[in-house]
């Protein structure tokens, strides 16, 4: 009993994930990449079916395959995550007076950069009909 009800909550969380990552595609607020790996997951601990189903889509294919399978993302997925993040880094940057705080994020942006370049293997872009 208690394994359905943990399995239902990760197909609710899964699905509210993907909505707020399909939200994403079209705002620039919300990280989209993030929030469908964590649909994925969901998806994954939740149901077989919503997994199969999940990775049979073209968001999945667009967005996740290629970073799942070979652990690469394309530049322009990179740079639109890495800008993301130093938009939302900006804000407490240039808002609080502190230094520590200050070179903590630089630090922290530094790291992303290194991690994002050296860690991850960068493709050429796909476009979603070749996906399919």
């Amino acid at each position: 009993m208690i394994k359905k009800l943990v399995k239902f909550i990760y197909i609710v969380v899964g699905f509210i994930a993907l909505g707020f990552g399909l939200v994403g595609i079209v705002l620039p607020v919300l990280p989209t990449t993030p929030l469908l790996l964590l649909a994925s997951f969901c998806f994954v601990k939740g149901s077989e079916r919503f997994e199969l189903w999940f990775k049979g889509t073209a968001i999945y294919k667009h967005h996740l395959e290629s970073f799942v399978m070979e652990r690469a993302m394309t530049l322009k997925q990179k740079m639109t995550i890495l800008l993301f993040a130093d938009a939302m880094i900006a804000i407490p940057f240039f808002i609080v007076d502190s230094l520590l705080l200050k070179a903590t994020l630089i630090l922290i942006v530094v790291y992303k950069y290194y991690y994002f370049f050296t860690k991850i293997k960068t493709i050429k872009g796909k476009t979603l009909s070749s996906d399919s």
